[in-house]
C-alpha cells in the first residue's frame, strides 16, 4: 500500500444555499477547484443536496473528486457537515430532512435558492426554507448520519455563531463526532493549542466558501490511498498510516 498526500475543502455553498453567491455554479465551482489544485471538495449547502449530482457531473472526467455532504443545522442552531458515501445516501438524508422543513411563501427567498444542471443553467428553486433549523438535536443528527455510512463534522467551531462550542458552550460527550472543523480564520495547526480538550477528535479547515475566490482560500491535507470517501473515512480513523497533516493552511 502506498499513500498519497491529497488536498481538500470539505466546506462548498453552491448557489442553492441562500448564501451563495449566484456565481457558485457546478463547472465554475470545479473549474475554481481545479485551478487551486484541490484534489476533493464536499458540496455541502444548507441543509439540501439539490446540487451535489450536477457537481459531480461537471467533474466528471477531471482529476476532481467531488463528496456528497450537506451542511445540516440541528435544532439548536449548530451547524454539521454530513459527508456521505454517494450521492443516493445524501439523497436519502435529504428526503428525511425536506420532510421537517417548511415551505417558504417568501418568494424573494425561493429564488435565491437555485437548483442548477451540470451546464449551469437554471434547473428550477428550492422551494423550502434551507435556512432554518431541522428538528434534529445534535446527537440525532450524528447518528443518524453515522447510520446512512456517512461522517459528522462538527462546524466551524471557532465560531461564536452556528458553531457548537458558541451555541452550546461545550461538545457533549455522547456525541461522536468524526471530527472538528475550524474556520480559515484560525490556522489548523493552532486548533490543538485553542482547544486541547477536545484533542481526542481529529481537526480539518475548510474554506466555507459562498463566493469563487474563497474555494481552497484554505485546505486540508490528508494522507490517503486514493481520493474517494472510503479512504477518508479511514483518515479520519487515523487507519493504517492513514490521517491528516496540520501543517496545510
Amino acid at each position: 500500500m502506498t499513500l498519497g498526500r491529497f488536498t481538500a475543502d470539505l466546506h462548498i455553498h453552491t448557489c442553492l444555499s441562500p448564501c451563495g453567491d449566484l456565481e457558485m455554479a457546478p463547472t465554475r465551482i470545479v473549474e475554481a477547484a481545479l485551478l487551486r489544485k484541490l484534489d476533493i471538495i464536499a458540496i455541502t449547502d444548507h441543509n439540501s443536496a439539490e446540487n451535489v449530482g450536477p457537481v459531480i457531473q461537471a467533474a466528471a472526467g477531471s482529476p476532481l473528486t467531488v463528496l456528497a455532504g450537506m451542511e445540516i443545522a440541528t435544532r439548536e442552531e449548530v451547524h454539521v457537515i454530513s459527508l456521505f458515501p454517494t450521492y443516493e445516501r445524501a439523497a436519502d438524508m435529504q428526503k428525511k430532512i425536506y420532510e421537517t422543513l417548511e415551505k417558504t411563501g417568501d418568494q424573494s427567498m425561493i429564488d435565491e435558492q437555485v437548483i442548477a444542471t451540470e451546464f449551469d443553467e437554471v434547473e428550477g428553486f428550492c422551494p423550502y426554507l434551507l435556512v432554518g433549523a431541522t428538528p434534529f438535536g445534535v446527537r440525532n443528527l450524528v447518528d443518524t448520519v453515522h447510520e446512512m455510512g456517512g461522517l459528522a463534522i462538527a462546524a466551524h467551531i471557532d465560531r461564536q455563531s452556528f458553531g457548537i462550542i458558541g451555541q452550546l458552550g461545550f461538545i457533549p460527550p455522547r456525541v461522536a463526532f468524526d471530527g472538528l472543523e475550524v474556520s480559515r480564520h484560525l490556522p489548523l495547526a493552532e486548533a490543538h493549542v485553542r482547544f486541547p480538550e477536545y484533542n481526542r477528535f481529529p481537526f480539518v479547515t475548510s474554506s466555507d466558501a459562498h463566493y469563487l475566490k474563497d474555494i481552497g482560500s484554505v485546505r486540508t491535507e490528508f494522507r490517503l490511498e486514493a481520493p474517494d470517501f472510503h479512504e477518508l473515512h479511514r483518515a479520519f480513523r487515523g487507519e493504517n498510516g492513514r490521517g491528516i497533516s496540520d501543517t496545510t493552511s
